[in-house]
C-alpha cells in the first residue's frame, strides 16, 4: 500500500472520529495503486500480466477476441500485445484496435481549442463522445516521443493563455507540454515546478475553473485525496484534502459543469468546496460515449435525457410531439407538453429503421426518416406505422443524394429545408419530381440536427442548440445567437 493511499485512509478515519460518520473507504480507495513492472518483458498494470515475447505473425486471414474485443488479421503483417491491447501492423501503417466502451479509465480528459473532448489511454485518443480510437502520436506527436522517458499522460488542462487563445497543456511525469492548434509551442516541454510552482509532481488529475465558477482563474490539481486550487495569475495555492470524494484519474469541466473520473465511473461536483449533489458515481458509458451494446441503466430515459452524446436527428412527429434521436433509442415529448420526454428502443417503434437514424422531419402529419440514402414515412398515431410504398430511396423522394446532416419543415409550409456540411438546400415538396429551388451557407461548419416549432427554428451542434426567428435568418446570419444547453434546457437534466 503506497504512502498516499496510507495517507488518506488516516485522514479519513481522523476526520471521521471527529464527525461521527465514518468516510467512503470503498471509494477513496478505487482505482489507487497500479503494481507496474518494467524489465523489457513482463509488466503488471491494472491487474493483467502482458507479455512482450515478440510477435505473432499471421499467414491467413482470420480473427479472434482478446479482452473481450474483436481483432481482425490480415493476411499480411502481424500483430503484438501492448498495454493489454492488440496493435496490427500492416504495410508498416499502425492500426488501433481499442474499445473504450470496454470500462477503460482514461489517463486524461480535455477538450481542444474547439471545444471537442479527447479522451486519453495509453498510446491512443478519441475525439468527441462517438468514434473510433486513433493513435495520439497523429496529433501530438511529441508525447509518443517522450513516452519512455516520461510515461503515461498524467494529466490535461485546456485554458486561456496570454495570447487570448486557447491552449492545451499536457502533464507527464515533472514536464508539462503546452500545445496551440496541435502544435507544440516553442520553449517546450517546460519543468512542471516552472509553470505550476507550489503543486506536487505526479498529480492524478487536472482541471481548469475560470474565475465566476471559481473566486479567480484557477487551475485544480487531484494527488489522491489532496487537492490543490492553483489561482493563475497570483499563483498562490490552497490545499485540502476531500476524503468524501473517489481518487480522480481524470477531471473534466464540461458545459459549466465539474466531473471527477474513477475507473469507468464519474462523480459531479463542485469545483470550489468539492460537495457532491445527487446519486453518483454514475458510469462514464451512459453519459459520456456512444456504446450501443451497453446498457446498465433501467431508466433508459434519465440516460437518454442526461446524455452528453450529440443528437442524430430531431423532428416533431405531426402531432406536435418533439422527438429525438440517438443510436438505438429516440425520446418523445408528451403531447401534453406536462409529462416531459420518455425514451423507447428506435427498433420498437420504427423496426424498419432500427437505429441510427440520419434526419428527420415530418410533413403532412407523417414522418419521414432518412437513412443509409433511403427514405422512410411513418403515419404517427399511438404507434408509428409505415406507409405503402416505403422505403424510397433519397433520389427518388428529394432528388438528392445523401448523406445528409438535418431536415425541417415549418408549419404547413411546403417547402423543405436540407442541411448538408455547411450548405442548407430548399426543396419544394408539392411538386414532382423534386428539385431544389434554393441554397444558401450557413454559419455553422456541420450540424447534429434542426427542427421548427411555433417558436421558430433550433439548430443543435453537440451539447448545444441555437435559435433562429425563420429560416430566412438561419440562411443569412453570419453570426451564432446565444447557445442554450440541449441537456439542461431542453432535456431538463443537470447531470
Amino acid at each position: 500500500m503506497n504512502t498516499m493511499l496510507i495517507h488518506c485512509l488516516f485522514l479519513g478515519l481522523a476526520l471521521a472520529l471527529s464527525h461521527s460518520a465514518p468516510p467512503n473507504l470503498d471509494m477513496m480507495m478505487a482505482d489507487m495503486g497500479h503494481d507496474h513492472s518494467h524489465d523489457g518483458h513482463d509488466h503488471a498494470h491494472d491487474g493483467h500480466d502482458h507479455a512482450h515475447d515478440g510477435h505473432d505473425h499471421a499467414s491467413e486471414g482470420h480473427a479472434h477476441v482478446h479482452d473481450g474485443q474483436d481483432h481482425v488479421h490480415g493476411v499480411t503483417g502481424h500483430d503484438h500485445v501492448h498495454d493489454g491491447h492488440v496493435h496490427h501492423h500492416a504495410d508498416h501503417e499502425h492500426v488501433a484496435q481499442i474499445d473504450r466502451c470496454e470500462a477503460v479509465e482514461f489517463d486524461a480528459i480535455v477538450p481542444d481549442a474547439s471545444g471537442v473532448p479527447l479522451f486519453f489511454k495509453g498510446d491512443f485518443m478519441w475525439r468527441g463522445f462517438q468514434g473510433p480510437s486513433e493513435l495520439i502520436n497523429g496529433s501530438y506527436k511529441e508525447l509518443i516521443e517522450q513516452h519512455a522517458e516520461l510515461g503515461k499522460i498524467n494529466a490535461a488542462l485546456s485554458m486561456i493563455a496570454a495570447d487570448s487563445d486557447k491552449h492545451v497543456f499536457f502533464l507527464l511525469n515533472d514536464k508539462v507540454f503546452s500545445y496551440h492548434d496541435q502544435t507544440l509551442e516553442a520553449g517546450n516541454p517546460k519543468a512542471f515546478s516552472e509553470v505550476f510552482p507550489g503543486i506536487p509532481k505526479h498529480v492524478d488529475a487536472a482541471v481548469e475553473c475560470p474565475k465566476g465558477e471559481c473566486v479567480r482563474d484557477t487551475v485544480i490539481f487531484f494527488k489522491g485525496c489532496e487537492v490543490f486550487h492553483y489561482e493563475t495569475q497570483t499563483k498562490k495555492v490552497k490545499s485540502s484534502h476531500w476524503t468524501h470524494m473517489p481518487n480522480c484519474t481524470s477531471a473534466l469541466r464540461w458545459q459549466n459543469n465539474y466531473y471527477c473520473f474513477h475507473g469507468n465511473q464519474f462523480t459531479k461536483f463542485h469545483p470550489v468546496t468539492g460537495s457532491v449533489t445527487g446519486t453518483y458515481p454514475k458510469d462514464a458509458r451512459d453519459y459520456f460515449m456512444k456504446c450501443p451494446n451497453f446498457g446498465l441503466l433501467s431508466n433508459h430515459t434519465e440516460r437518454e435525457r442526461c446524455s452528453h452524446v450529440p443528437l442524430d436527428a430531431i423532428a416533431s412527429d405531426g402531432l406536435e410531439r418533439a422527438v429525438a434521436f440517438r443510436g438505438n433509442y429516440f425520446l418523445r415529448e408528451d403531447e401534453t407538453h406536462r409529462d416531459g420526454w420518455h425514451a423507447s428502443l428506435v427498433s420498437e417503434a420504427f423496426k424498419e429503421v432500427q437505429s441510427d437514424a440520419e434526419a428527420v422531419f415530418s410533413h403532412a402529419r407523417l414522418l419521414y426518416i432518412v437513412k443509409d440514402n433511403k427514405v422512410f414515412a411513418y403515419k404517427s398515431g399511438e404507434q408509428y406505422q409505415l406507409v405503402e410504398g416505403y422505403p424510397k430511396t433519397l433520389q427518388e423522394e428529394l432528388g438528392m443524394e445523401g448523406p445528409l446532416d438535418a431536415t425541417f419543415v415549418c408549419g404547413d409550409y411546403s417547402i423543405l429545408h436540407v442541411i448538408k456540411g455547411q450548405q442548407m438546400f430548399d426543396i419544394e415538396l408539392s411538386v414532382s419530381p423534386r428539385a431544389v429551388v434554393h441554397e444558401a451557407r450557413l454559419p455553422f461548419p456541420k450540424v447534429d440536427g434542426a427542427m421548427c416549432g411555433p417558436n421558430g427554428i433550433r439548430v443543435f451542434v453537440g451539447a448545444e442548440y441555437f435559435e433562429y426567428k425563420t429560416p430566412k435568418l438561419l440562411a443569412y446570419s453570419r453570426m451564432r445567437p446565444q447557445a442554450h444547453k440541449i441537456t439542461l434546457e431542453m432535456f431538463g437534466c443537470d447531470h
